[in-house]
């Protein structure tokens, strides 16, 4: 059996004396969709940093069953992992065409000349992208900004895209879009940990599922039979009949 392509152990992120992330145990394999779920300040945004290298860590993260004693973004990035901030971080000023190949300049500057044939991949999966290629990040709509933040991840031609809160601010019917596009990268070869605070959007695409609370993991499982778990519903997709507190004290 191949080892997974991300395997987290024990992870524990701390902000000087406040622990924010403790004891996860996490793993994406080839070709899945994970999901990390929870409320506001449950760590999920500090472990997506942690896993990229962005934030000090202990524990273990292990990649392809090898451990990375010491994990940082460029050492993340030559292993073929990429990050979607909740913030998207683009270049408002420059076109979506010129942010996209951006995202391919680690390639490039490895001698990788192949950014042509990425963007045209990434114009297939956002047709909307090639539309407004000339245009300004600025003057895109929140649904286009994120579709331009993960074409930007994808330039780089990840195995490993994590995406944070890619939901966040847009309209219902976008969100949807959003996350179908995100369903589909595994026909690319993508596979994706998902960070979301949608908890029903994220279990709809997601193959398997983790609930953070408190910086610890208090549910796990596949993503069908979290979606039907009535802790679940009950705390996070709000059609119980008296939400309960938190998983944790259920």
């Amino acid at each position: 059996m191949n080892a997974p392509l991300l395997q987290l152990r024990g992870l524990g992120v701390s902000y000087g004396a406040v622990q924010a992330v403790h004891g996860v145990e996490l793993t994406v394999n080839e070709g899945e969709i994970v999901t990390v779920i929870g409320p506001n300040g449950a760590g999920k945004s500090s472990l997506l940093c942690a896993a990229m290298g962005l934030l000090r860590s202990s524990g273990t993260l292990a990649l392809d069953g090898v451990i990375i004693a010491r994990p940082s973004v460029e050492i993340m990035v030559a292993r073929g992992v990429a990050l979607v901030p909740e913030r998207r971080e683009l270049f408002g000023e420059m076109s979506v065409e010129d942010n996209l190949l951006l995202g391919g300049f680690w390639r490039w500057r490895k001698g990788e000349r192949d950014h042509a044939a990425r963007l045209r991949e990434v114009f297939e999966l956002f047709p909307r992208l090639c539309e407004r290629r000339a245009q300004l990040a600025s003057t895109l709509s929140g649904g286009e900004r994120q579709m331009l933040a993960i074409g930007r991840a994808l330039m780089a031609r990840p195995r490993l895209l994590m995406l944070d809160e890619p939901s966040l601010g847009l309209a219902p019917l976008i969100v949807r879009e959003v996350l179908q596009m995100v369903a589909s990268l595994r026909e690319l070869g993508v596979s994706v940990l998902l960070v979301e605070q949608n908890a029903r959007a994220a279990l709809q695409v997601a193959d398997r599922g983790y609930v953070l609370e408190m910086g610890a993991v208090v549910l796990e499982g596949p993503a069908p039979d979290l979606l039907h778990d009535r802790r679940i519903i009950d705390t996070y997709l709000g059609i119980g009949k008296k939400k309960q507190p938190a998983l944790a004290r259920a």
